[in-house]
């Protein structure tokens, strides 16, 4: 199969037809007009010599001499060698030659048309004699009485004009010579330059690869955007629109125009590689890829790849659960197996009632703290989790307190698990390390309330630790209840926030009073499905 033409050469060979077709057009109509130019002033130059010979009072003079050629011949080849014409005939009305630049041919009769002249009107003809084919102009001659007494025929032959016309065309030519070399030179400037910017590829492969590039973009999950040099995006496929949740092509748009978060809109515009970088929207958990683009010395833009980690989170989210669950049972059973020695080193020492009493203590204890809570939550998913944290929290030395009026008897109808997961779990995780690191100052301890109240379900988690500083911004990604709250590890806060916001509830916090004893409390309200 013959490869096709890249579309350089296609297009080179398109502006050479066009440059020869225009100069040749150009060409001809400067002929046609250099031609008809000549043949004009031919015309008028004829008419103007012979106007002013029969308006010579020599002429009428002459014609009342015996011999009129005596005196005519001498006259009108000097008017001849003066003017440039090539013949001057001056003839009586009749017709026979006064003069003629042929001796030989004087008197004898003019051969041309004289109606028009006879009759009173100067005219012009081409008309073929016997110097030749010639542009000629025939003028009558009065007498002071208005009689026509003789005729005055100028001509310049068709050769003469040809020659005049052929030295026109020699500049003529020239530039169209030079159109045409400056036309070729600049189609193969322009072909060579299209050729390195279309790296030698043929129409139908550029078709081609555009309709691979659409179906790709338009196909792949992943968000891409490229950003341009000057800030403004370029490109935005599908999924990052969906992704960013921008309502239109944000084409041509500059990034810091396009209603994202600060530092979401610094990582998409950043001039520095990032990678995998977390970033959190109203909605998503978006990691993000960006990498800068550079041709030689000079920046390109960046591309930006965008990938959804909201449902990875969510299960992280269970997995982190469903340890803390096994881990709580590891402890217990770490615990029960210290006990279980404890009763038979009893039961050895024949102390068989205390033996007995032991066991039956810690038994009630373990199955009243799992009683109540499998008793206030139903809700399977969350009363593992809060099992869970319950033992994490024994084992960090932190009393979990669940208030009395926790209470969550039906399901959270219209709530993801998920989400319930992501906010009661990251809450908890964050009282607990606000209790743990401020412990030297006051006992450890976190409450937590949860139930169902009218149309809502009411989240309350209370520590006591150093409470949050009033305004502080605490649901942004990077913001910690740890050491001063700018370690930039805080992602649980704003995951909280962002599962909050999906389910259209509102979080408040009150920044505690470390000087009473109290630490931060959140307090989170979300509505059930008849609410929605």
């Amino acid at each position: 199969m013959t490869k096709p033409w890249p579309l350089a050469r296609q297009l080179l060979v398109l502006q050479l037809v066009l440059v020869a077709l225009l100069v040749g057009a150009s060409a001809a109509f400067a002929y046609a007009d250099a031609q008809q130019a000549t043949e004009d002033n031919a015309r008028e130059e004829v008419l103007a010599v012979a106007a002013t010979v029969a308006d010579s009072p020599s002429l009428t003079a002459a014609l009342a001499e015996p011999d009129p050629s005596a005196v005519l011949q001498p006259f009108a080849e000097q008017v001849r060698a003066d003017t440039g014409v090539d013949f001057i005939t001056i003839m009586s009305p009749e017709g026979v030659r006064y003069t003629h630049p042929d001796p030989d041919r004087i008197g004898e009769q003019f051969i041309g048309n004289t109606e028009e002249a006879l009759a009173g009107n100067a005219f012009t003809e081409t008309y073929t004699g016997t110097l030749g084919p010639s542009m000629r102009a025939v003028v009558p001659v009065f007498d002071p009485d208005g009689r026509i007494v003789a005729l005055v025929a100028v001509g310049i032959t068709i050769e003469a004009i040809s020659d005049e016309l052929n030295e026109r065309l020699v500049p003529l030519a020239a530039v169209a010579l030079g159109v045409f070399v400056v036309g070729v030179a600049g189609s193969f400037f322009v072909s060579a330059r299209l050729g390195r910017q279309t790296r030698g590829v043929a129409p139908v492969e550029l078709r081609d690869m555009f309709e691979y590039y659409q179906a790709i973009l338009h196909s792949v999950r992943e968000g891409l955007v490229l950003v341009g040099r000057d800030g403004t995006v370029a490109l935005a496929n599908d999924a990052a629109r969906d992704l960013l949740r921008l309502p239109d092509d944000p084409k041509g748009r500059p990034v810091a125009a396009l209603g994202l978060d600060d530092a979401l809109a610094a990582a998409i515009a950043s001039p520095e590689p990032r990678t995998d970088e977390l970033h959190l929207t109203d909605t998503r958990l978006l990691l993000v890829n960006t990498m800068p683009v550079r041709s030689g010395d000079r920046s390109m833009g960046n591309v930006v790849t965008l990938r959804d980690h909201t449902d990875l989170q969510h299960l992280t989210g269970e997995l982190d659960s469903v340890r803390g669950f096994a881990e709580s049972l590891r402890s217990q059973a770490h615990e029960s197996a210290n006990r279980l020695h404890a009763v038979i080193s009893l039961i050895e020492l024949g102390r068989v009632d205390r033996a007995v009493a032991l066991a039956t203590a810690e038994l009630e204890a373990a199955q009243q703290l799992t009683d109540r809570v499998v008793g206030a939550v139903t809700e399977p998913v969350l009363a593992a989790l809060l099992l869970g944290k319950l033992s994490e929290a024994s084992e960090r030395g932190v009393e979990l307190e669940l208030t009395s009026d926790t209470a969550m008897q039906d399901p959270a109808e219209g709530l993801d698990a998920r989400d319930l997961i992501t906010i009661v779990g990251n809450l908890i995780d964050n009282a607990l390390d606000a209790a743990v690191e401020h412990a030297a100052e006051r006992s450890p301890k976190v409450q937590v309330t949860v139930r169902t109240d009218p149309g809502e379900l009411f989240v309350r988690v209370a520590d006591s630790g150093p409470g949050v500083a009033a305004g502080a911004d605490i649901f942004r990604r990077g913001w910690s209840t740890k050491s001063g709250g700018e370690g930039g590890r805080g992602l649980g806060l704003a995951l909280v926030g962002q599962a909050v916001r999906r389910n259209g509830g509102r979080i408040r916090v009150a920044p505690g009073s470390p000087a009473n004893g109290s630490g931060a409390v959140f307090t989170v309200h979300l509505p059930l499905s008849s609410d929605r």
